[in-house]
């Protein structure tokens, strides 16, 4: 792990997110957002932080569901940390932190970077379907997004298509170990390829979306109580706007590689907070740093509490530089997914 570089990401997020909350501070009007805090009903916030811990309920459900098909053995406690820390990594730019999950895998199991990263992909992908899913009612309501939300979901169901053509992604494989640069990394890409065409199956792909479905309709819920802590009326019609709102911000976000979307996925929540539910950019910006304080900043907390418990518990090096002084668990013996162990997978899993 290049963990300066991780490093100094984190560090960049963080002055990036201390301008994002002083250009909306400006947008909304300070003190004005201060007033709107001050009416805020505080007794919502258990139940706003209650249902974002459901969405990481159901994405670690989606977590421990890929594992299986991947055949990785791992403690459930042990397995739910790892999951935890990778929430720790949500402000690197992409996300590409959330590979501290495929490399604590490696260090308790043995397992290879390359076999394990496809998981990371499957969840962006299955949560991105399940936001679309999310979205769309909104889309057909508000007739807003699709110049931007269809792309993406045309780009992600090629991705698909393509991993799930076998002849075709082993052809390109064998083209690429003809490349200079490409061949010595053959196996640990035909190792990924092979992780992505077991997650990537249309039907463990289906549960997957549908577990994200369920999962991300509790941040969707969390922004609608924010809204109503903030003196919206309660309505049907709210609850629709907050999960158009929610859904379609996280996909903003997720599409520009910010570092936990930060500035575009903020901006979209304010923007289409003061377009939708009200016209009061004090009350918007007081929603959005509400709903990204419970979503984004509660998680990183409780990503950063799973790594120190990590730590604590195993021995586990702040710098990730050295074997963890308690082994766990049994090292994998599967070291490499040959086409042949690839379909007893997939038999074993119903296929």
């Amino acid at each position: 792990m290049q963990t300066r570089k991780i490093r100094n990401g984190v560090v960049f997020s963080l002055v990036f997110a201390f301008i994002v909350l002083l250009v909306i501070a400006f947008y909304a009007d300070f003190f004005s957002m201060l007033k709107a805090f001050s009416h805020f009903r505080w007794m919502y916030l258990p139940l706003i932080l209650g249902l974002t811990l459901v969405n990481y309920a159901g994405r670690f459900v989606k977590w421990s569901y890929y594992l299986k098909r991947l055949r990785i053995s791992l403690r459930p406690s042990l397995s739910l940390l790892i999951f935890l820390a990778g929430l720790s990594m949500a402000i690197t730019p992409g996300k590409v932190g959330e590979l501290l999950k495929s490399y604590l895998l490696k260090r308790y199991t043995q397992t290879p970077i390359s076999r394990t990263s496809p998981i990371i992909v499957a969840e962006r992908l299955s949560d991105g379907l399940a936001m679309l899913v999310l979205a769309s009612s909104g889309l057909m309501l508000y007739r807003f997004g699709l110049e931007l939300l269809l792309p993406l979901l045309f780009v992600g169901l090629i991705g698909i298509l393509v991993i799930q053509n076998r002849r075709l992604s082993l052809q390109i494989l064998r083209w690429c170990e003809r490349l200079p640069l490409l061949g010595r990394f053959t196996e640990p890409i035909r190792l990924f390829y092979e992780s992505a065409y077991v997650l990537l199956q249309w039907r463990p792909l289906l549960l997957a979306t549908i577990i994200g479905i369920i999962s991300w309709s509790g941040e969707c819920l969390a922004l609608y109580f924010v809204f109503r802590g903030l003196g919206i009326d309660a309505s049907i019609d709210l609850v629709l706007k907050s999960t158009f709102i929610l859904a379609t911000s996280s996909l903003v976000g997720s599409a520009s590689g910010l570092p936990g979307g930060l500035g575009s996925a903020d901006g979209s929540v304010l923007g289409l907070t003061h377009l939708l539910v009200t016209p009061s950019t004090a009350v918007g910006g007081a929603a959005t740093l509400l709903i990204r304080f419970c979503t984004l900043w509660f998680g990183l907390l409780i990503g950063v509490g799973a790594l120190i418990i990590l730590r604590i518990s195993s021995g586990f090096r702040a710098s990730l530089e050295e074997t963890p002084a308690v082994e766990l668990t049994q090292p994998s013996p599967i070291t490499h997914q040959s086409a042949a162990d690839l379909s007893s997978i997939s038999a074993a899993s119903g296929e």
